[in-house]
């Protein structure tokens, strides 16, 4: 099979995005399975251990990340997101590996978009945000599935694991 052509990852998770369902698998590999790029996304690690968390409205919770930009890489678009949204600029950063969702239901049914996912040490900057993101936290590793989105829960759990904190979850 052509490398980037997506075997069925280990797992396939069913997900209601507010009205739209996805089916959604994780790749722990360095090549991207096949659908079309739709950014990256950092878990940022601090000098003290917390992840950081960032919201537009206080109240749903995630981690920086969003679309490309131009001929933007994978890890040039995280590295630029983080920057943006959480105030912060990675000091180190590894590829952890590939979230890839298809539209079952929804406004894009047969849609395939596929997201990198990153550990990023970070140094956080002054709070000055500028873009859509209006606010930040730091969580605990153990805490975070607990403020981000449920729907996306197994995918987010796999992510942790990769990002070294399996036995905090």
């Amino acid at each position: 099979m052509n490398a980037n052509h997506a075997a069925p990852g280990p797992d396939e998770y069913l997900s209601d995005d507010g009205g739209e369902v996805w089916s959604l698998s994780w790749y722990d590999r360095p090549t991207p399975p096949e659908g079309t790029p739709h950014g990256s996304a950092g878990v940022c690690v601090t000098e003290s251990g917390e992840i950081v968390l960032i919201s537009q409205d206080g109240s749903e919770w995630d981690f920086p990340g969003g679309k490309p930009e131009g001929a933007e890489s994978w890890e040039q678009t995280m590295r630029r997101e983080v920057l943006e949204e959480a105030c912060a600029t990675v000091i180190s950063a590894s590829l952890l590996g590939f979230a890839r969702a298809v539209c079952k239901v929804g406004a894009n049914p047969g849609r395939v978009i596929v997201r990198s996912f990153w550990r990023a040490d970070v140094k956080l900057l002054a709070w000055e945000p500028q873009f859509e993101t209006k606010h930040r936290r730091l969580v605990w590793p153990e805490e975070t599935l607990a403020h981000t989105p449920q729907w996306f829960e197994p995918i987010y759990r796999q992510v942790l694991q990769a990002a070294g904190f399996g036995a905090r979850l």
